[in-house]
């Protein structure tokens, strides 16, 4: 495991010098995901347009420590407190979205939620003995319902 540690830090570090980002990083991996906490100047940027461009890079350095590795595991890039605040906004709009449910007493729908924005809800109403989430629709286009 920890040659794998080795191997994962050191191809991050390559990719971030590549891009001529400065930044520092920690590598929290569990069973299923490698964690990357990133501090840059350059949050914006890697960020991008409603966090598009940080999804692009999580997608491409997944595959390169894949590569690497020789085993697939997901990388969660986190910056700037993106996804903890945007996780944190998301929850809010699920909790909204449910009173809203139960009060007009019909389905609400969350459009344009990205695969991870919509785990976080319905991890979040998994338990919910007043309302069922579930996800329709396939790609930009998919829809959320109560």
């Amino acid at each position: 495991m920890a040659e794998a540690n080795k191997k994962t830090e050191k191809t991050i570090k390559k990719f971030f010098d590549s891009l001529g980002i400065d930044a520092s990083f920690t590598v929290l991996e569990d069973e299923e995901t490698i964690g990357v906490t990133l501090e840059t100047e350059d949050t914006g940027i890697i960020i991008g347009y409603h966090g598009e461009t940080l999804e692009a890079l999580q997608l491409v350095l997944s595959l390169l420590v894949a590569k690497e590795r020789g085993e697939f595991k997901r990388v969660s890039l986190e910056v700037g407190d993106y996804k903890k605040n945007r996780s944190e906004w998301l929850e809010r709009l699920a909790v909204d979205a449910k009173e809203r449910a139960i009060s007009e007493n019909k389905e609400v729908y969350l459009s344009d939620l990205k695969s991870w924005e919509r785990r976080v809800v319905h991890l979040l109403l998994q338990d919910d003995k007043e309302v069922v989430s579930e996800s329709t629709g396939e790609g930009k286009r998919q829809g959320f319902g109560y």
